[in-house]
């Protein structure tokens, strides 16, 4: 187990990162961009794909979260939790991923969610002072934040 800067211990961490299926849809598009300068501005279509694949990479780049959670508290990309605010987790996969992203979803809930990881968890929420129920994580190792959490 590796350890924070103030001394804990990190119990599960994982990045988060997009897929290859969405590079592979960042270099279409950006190659595509050459077809639609090709007629009236020839150079463009050298320059404007690879200007084009560099902020569609960086933007793509800029979604990757990062989830650890330590003896004392969960982070998830930029947000961050007490875990004594945090009464269980629930590991969501499937049919019951997609419900709970979709038609189960509480609209107050926190959700930091990508489209390249199909499975989520629920970590709900015991706070007074914060309304939101809980918040809901894509990751693709679902089971074990949620072990992680429970635990």
């Amino acid at each position: 187990m590796a350890t924070t800067q103030s001394g804990t211990q990190v119990i599960f961490q994982e990045k988060l990162r997009p897929s290859i299926g969405m590079w592979f849809f960042i270099v279409v598009a950006a190659a595509s961009t050459a077809l639609m300068v090709a007629p009236v501005w020839p150079v463009g279509t050298i320059i404007l794909p690879i200007i084009s694949f560099a902020l569609l990479a960086w933007w793509l780049t800029s979604l990757t979260v990062t989830i650890i959670v330590t003896e004392q508290q969960l982070f998830v990309g930029e947000a961050h939790i007490d875990r004594k605010f945090v009464p269980s987790a629930q590991a969501f996969d499937g049919e019951a991923a997609r419900q709970a992203r979709g038609v189960d979803l509480d609209a107050r809930a926190f959700l930091k969610i990508r489209p390249w990881a199909k499975a989520v968890v629920r970590i709900d929420l015991d706070d007074d002072s914060d309304p939101t129920p809980y918040w809901l994580v894509s990751t693709r190792r679902a089971d074990d934040l949620a072990a992680a959490l429970n635990g």
